[in-house]
C-alpha cells in the first residue's frame, strides 16, 4: 500500500510576483505610509517653530541638495555592491534622522538649522537608496509581466500614501507633527528589516577592477545615446522642481490661509494618492503600444494642482483636481518604468536610474529655496500659475522628439524553463520593460 503524495502547496501570489518583488512591495507600502505624512509634518513643524514660507522652502531644499550631490555616486555604488545592502544602510540612516527630528519637535527644542541638518541626512540616505531600489525592482520581475508588476507595485506604494497622507494630516492637527515624524522613523526601521531578506543571487557578479569614474561615464553613455531618455529627464528636471515647490511650500501655505490647515492639505494629498491607484489599476489592463507617447500625453494634467492652488479652488474641487492629476501621472510612471526595463541592460540599471533621478531632482533645491522669495517678488498666485505654465510648455516640447512618439512595446520572447528571474535573456529578443520614481 503506497502513501499518497502530499498535495502541491498552492500560493495566492501570481507567478510573476516572486519573493524579491513581494518583499520590495511590502517595504514600499510601509515606507509610503510613514513618509507621505512626514512630508506634511516637516512643513508644519517649521511653521510651528515660528518659521515662514521661506523657512519651509529652505528645509525642503536641505533635503534635496544632498540628494542631488550624492545620487550619481549612489547609482555607481548600487551597481558595484549588493543592492539590498545599500538599501538597508540607507533606510537605517533615514530612520535615525527622522527619529532625531521627531524628538526635537516633540520636546519643543527644534531649531531651523537642526531641522535643515536632519533633512539633509534624510536626503543623503535617499540618494543611495533610490538608484539601488529602482535597479532592484527592475531586475525582480520577468520581462513578459513587467508592466503589470510595475503597475501593482506602484498601486501598493501610492495606495499606502492615501492612508498615510490623510492620517498624517489628521495626526498633525490632533497631536502635532512630532508624532508623525516618529511614525516615519519606525516605518523606515520595519522596511529596512524587510529589505535585508532580499535575494541577489540571480544577479550576475559585477566585473571588478573598474573605477567609480569609469562606471559613471558608462552610465552616462547609456543615457546620452538615447534621445527619448535624456529629453524626458531634462523635462522632469524642471517639472518636478516647480511641482515640488508648489506641493512642499505653496500647498501648505494655501491650506493654512484658505482651506482650513493641515487636515485639508492631507486630504488633498490623499486624493492624489487615490488617483494614482486608479491609474495603476488602469495600467494593469492597458498596454499602450507607444509607451512614451501615451505616458507623456498624461503629464499635461500634472499642471492642474498648481493652477487649482493659484485660484484657489475650494477644497472639494481641489480634491477632484488632485485625483485626476494622480491618475494621469501614474500612467506616465508605469510607461516610463516599462521603457527602462525594456531598453537598459540589467547591470547598468542603477547607474541609469541615478542619472534619471539626478535630472528629476537637480533643480528642486533651487526651486524650493526660491519659492519664498518668488512669492514675495511676484505673489503666490503668479508663482503658482508659472508652475502650471512651465509644466505644460515642457511637456509639449518633449512630444516634438520623434523617439518619444515612436518608442514601442516589443513582444516578449518565450522564457526558457528554469530561466532567470529577471528575464534579461528574453529582453535581448525585445521584452517590454522612471521618486521616484516619479
Amino acid at each position: 500500500m503506497t502513501t499518497p503524495a502530499p498535495a502541491a502547496r498552492t500560493t495566492r501570489r501570481p507567478a510573476w510576483a516572486g519573493r524579491n518583488y513581494t518583499l520590495l512591495t511590502a517595504a514600499a507600502v510601509v515606507t509610503g505610509l510613514g513618509s507621505s505624512g512626514a512630508l506634511v509634518a516637516a512643513a508644519f513643524a517649521v511653521l510651528e517653530a515660528g518659521g515662514d514660507g521661506g523657512d519651509v522652502g529652505l528645509v525642503a531644499a536641505a533635503r534635496t541638495a544632498p540628494l542631488v550631490l550624492f545620487l550619481l555616486i549612489g547609482g555607481a555604488v548600487a551597481d558595484r555592491l549588493p543592492r539590498h545592502r545599500v538599501m538597508v544602510a540607507a533606510n537605517a540612516l533615514n530612520c535615525v534622522s527622522q527619529a532625531l527630528f521627531a524628538v526635537l519637535v516633540l520636546t519643543g527644542e527644534a531649531r531651523l538649522w537642526q531641522m535643515a541638518l536632519l533633512s539633509a541626512l534624510g536626503g543623503t540616505g535617499q540618494a543611495f537608496f533610490a538608484p539601488a531600489a529602482e535597479g532592484m525592482l527592475l531586475s525582480s520581475v520577468t520581462g513578459e509581466q513587467a508592466a503589470k508588476a510595475f503597475a501593482y507595485f506602484r498601486m501598493g506604494m501610492q495606495g499606502a500614501q492615501i492612508g498615510g497622507a490623510a492620517l498624517g494630516g489628521a495626526l498633525i492637527a490632533a497631536v502635532g507633527p512630532g508624532w508623525v515624524l516618529a511614525i516615519d522613523a519606525a516605518a523606515f526601521a520595519v522596511a529596512g528589516a524587510l529589505r535585508a531578506f532580499l535575494d541577489v543571487s540571480h544577479i550576475r557578479e559585477r566585473v571588478a577592477g573598474t573605477g567609480m569614474l569609469h562606471d559613471l561615464r558608462e552610465g552616462w553613455r547609456e543615457v546620452a545615446s538615447r534621445r527619448w531618455l535624456w529629453s524626458i529627464v531634462v523635462q522632469f528636471s524642471v517639472v518636478n522642481a516647480v511641482i515640488g515647490a508648489a506641493d512642499a511650500v505653496y500647498g501648505p501655505l494655501v491650506a493654512e490661509d484658505h482651506l482650513g490647515g493641515a487636515r485639508s492639505w492631507g486630504m488633498a494629498l490623499a486624493a492624489f494618492g487615490a488617483g494614482t491607484v486608479l491609474g495603476g489599476l488602469l495600467m494593469t489592463r492597458w498596454k499602450p503600444r507607444r509607451l512614451l507617447l501615451a505616458g507623456t500625453l498624461c503629464v499635461f494634467p500634472f499642471a492642474l494642482p498648481s493652477a487649482a492652488l493659484a485660484v484657489p479652488l475650494p477644497l472639494s474641487l481641489l480634491i477632484v483636481v488632485m485625483f485626476v492629476s494622480g491618475a494621469s501621472i501614474e500612467v506616465f510612471g508605469v510607461s516610463w518604468m516599462t521603457a527602462l526595463h525594456q531598453e537598459i541592460p540589467e547591470e547598468k540599471l542603477s547607474r541609469v536610474s541615478a542619472y534619471d533621478w539626478f535630472g528629476s531632482v537637480s533643480m528642486m533645491p533651487v526651486a524650493t529655496a526660491l519659492a519664498g522669495p518668488a512669492e514675495t517678488a511676484v505673489g503666490r498666485t503668479t508663482a503658482l500659475w508659472g508652475c502650471a505654465a512651465l509644466t505644460v510648455a515642457l511637456t509639449a516640447a518633449v512630444l516634438t522628439v520623434p523617439e518619444v512618439r515612436r518608442l514601442t512595446r516589443r513582444s516578449p520572447a518565450p522564457a526558457a524553463a528554469g530561466g532567470p528571474v529577471d528575464g534579461r535573456e528574453a529582453d535581448a529578443a525585445g521584452v517590454p520593460a522612471g521618486e521616484t520614481g516619479r
